[in-house]
This record gives structure tokens, C-alpha cells and sequence, in this order.
């Protein structure tokens, strides 16, 4: 029996820019992505049968056929004729419906694992071509590192990254977020604080990080932070404790924040962990999925 054991990244936006809307009603967008070291551990083995079995140790996701991850398996055991079925168990660190990915970055590793294990030699663009299919942000996830990404999220260039002397702070109050009604809430005509991406860019290529945290913006901020007054309390909390900045990733409700000074970044950590769960300090990460046992 064949197993693999991968790491599973989440990301954070450091702006996003939604730019239209599409007759089919899906967002046309341009965002900077980043990958942050804060993942699940996704182990997959072969069964004799061609079952799909999830597991896991949240009570949060589910384990049929509403998972991505068993959305991912169907679709390569189907596009591939695959009659081999796996078990998969999902070890959650990356807290759940948080804007971060979660659920995007487990259905990028299955789909690198499986690669692998059934020994498809798909390449990564093939593997992102298929990972649209589950969802905007899984072609990242699959790369990781650094990106701007157009079009409907599919549309990949990579870019430099935030450096990782750069502490990110986490923070996901218990709150469930829609990201359908976030984007339903968006009034395309009204948006007044849109991130300068071009801007961004350039500041992130020379390492200027106090500019980039200075000028994040996130068009989704407004319509998530107006339902739920957590949002800018958090901001508020990260930003009097010394951070370069912050703000919402993705349609929320995590909030991060970028620190220079370890110690100010673990100060405001010690200060929202009271009221708080999930709260985290991470760095970019140069990888999305990472393979982290071999197969056996």
C-alpha cells in the first residue's frame, strides 16, 4: 500500500481589486497573494477499493462529497479513469471559512499527492488547469510564494514576496463569513479605497515592506467590516501595538497584521489571544504544497 504525507499552506491578500463582473456572475478581480507558513497536514493512502474516504480531526469541514478534497479525488479518478480509491485525512491548523484558503490550498495538495502517487506526471500548469475547476484559488495554492492574479483569480504572475524577516500576525475571530454574499454586498460603483497594485509591485520588488503595509487595501474590507464590528476592532488592537499594518484577508473575517519587531507582534498576540482563539504568528513561505513524507 502507497501513502504520501503533504504540507497544505494557506495564504493571505495583501490588496485585492475587484474589477467587473461577468454575465455568469462570477468577479472579475486583481489581488496580491501571498503564502504564509501556517498549513494542514494532508495524508493520503491507497485503498484496495475505489472508495473516497475523508477524515479529520475538525468538526468544521465535511467528509462527503461536499469536501473539496473529495471534489479534487472524483475529478482525477474521473478525468484519468482511475479505479483505485484513497483515504485522506485532513489535519486542520488553518482555521476554517477564514479567507485564507483552507479549504482551496487541502484540495491543492490532494491533487499534487495523488500526482504522485498515481504516477500521472501531470505538470504544474496542468495540475492548475484542473485545480480551476474546484476553485480561483487553488491554481495559486499549488505554486505558492507570491502572486498577482487576474482575471477570474486564475491568471498567475509570479512577484516578489514579502521577506521572512517579516512576522505575520494572525487573527480569525469566531465569526462564518459568506464570501458569496461579500461580493453580493460589493456596489462596484462605490468602491473608494482601491489598492494601487502597480504600486504595490514595485515597493514589494525593492523590499520597501513599511509602504506595501502602509497601502494595502482589500475593496471586500468594507461590506465584511460593516456586518461585523470585530474586524476594525482587531485593526485597531494590531495597529497600537506597533504594526508596519493592517488588514482583512480575503472576504474575511481573518485579520492580519505585518510586523517588523518580534516582540511587538508577540505583545499583540499575548493581548488578543484573551478574547480570541485562533490567533497566530507566521512568515511568507516560498512554498504552496510541499511534499513532506515519501511515499512507501
Amino acid at each position: 500500500m502507497s501513502s504520501i504525507e503533504l504540507k497544505s499552506r494557506a495564504k493571505i491578500n495583501l490588496s485585492i481589486d475587484v474589477l467587473g463582473r461577468e454575465p455568469n456572475g462570477y468577479h472579475l478581480v486583481e489581488m496580491i497573494m501571498q503564502t504564509i507558513n501556517l498549513y494542514d497536514i494532508i495524508r493520503i493512502k491507497d485503498i484496495p477499493h475505489g472508495d473516497i474516504i475523508i477524515k479529520t480531526d475538525s468538526s468544521e469541514i465535511p467528509i462527503d462529497s461536499d469536501n473539496i478534497v473529495y471534489r479534487a479525488v472524483n475529478l482525477l479518478k474521473n478525468q484519468f479513469s482511475i479505479d483505485k480509491g484513497v483515504e485522506i485525512f485532513i489535519q486542520k491548523n488553518i482555521p476554517v471559512a477564514a479567507g485564507m484558503a483552507g479549504g482551496s490550498s487541502n484540495a491543492a495538495a490532494a491533487l499534487v499527492g495523488l500526482n504522485k502517487l498515481w504516477k500521472l506526471n501531470l505538470s504544474e500548469k496542468e495540475l492548475q488547469d484542473i485545480g480551476f475547476k474546484l476553485g480561483a484559488d487553488v491554481p495559486f495554492c499549488i505554486s505558492g510564494s507570491a502572486a498577482l492574479a487576474e482575471g477570474l483569480g486564475e491568471k498567475l504572475t509570479s512577484i516578489k514576496g514579502l521577506p521572512q524577516h517579516i512576522n505575520i500576525l494572525i487573527c480569525k475571530p469566531e465569526l462564518f463569513v459568506s464570501t458569496k454574499e461579500v461580493y453580493e454586498g460589493l456596489n462596484l460603483n462605490k468602491i473608494q479605497n482601491r489598492p494601487n497594485n502597480d504600486l504595490l509591485l514595485s515597493h514589494l520588488e525593492c523590499g520597501d515592506v513599511k509602504f506595501v503595509a502602509e497601502n494595502m487595501a482589500n475593496v471586500l474590507e468594507e461590506v465584511t467590516s460593516k456586518k461585523y464590528k470585530e474586524i476594525n476592532e482587531i485593526k485597531k488592537v494590531i495597529m497600537m501595538n506597533n504594526a508596519l499594518g493592517s488588514m482583512m484577508s480575503g472576504s474575511g473575517p481573518t485579520v492580519f497584521g505585518l510586523f517588523e519587531n518580534n516582540e511587538d507582534a508577540s505583545k499583540c498576540k499575548d493581548e488578543l489571544i484573551k478574547k480570541y482563539r485562533q490567533v497566530y504568528i507566521v512568515n511568507s513561505s516560498e512554498k504552496g504544497v510541499e511534499i513532506s513524507g515519501e511515499l512507501k
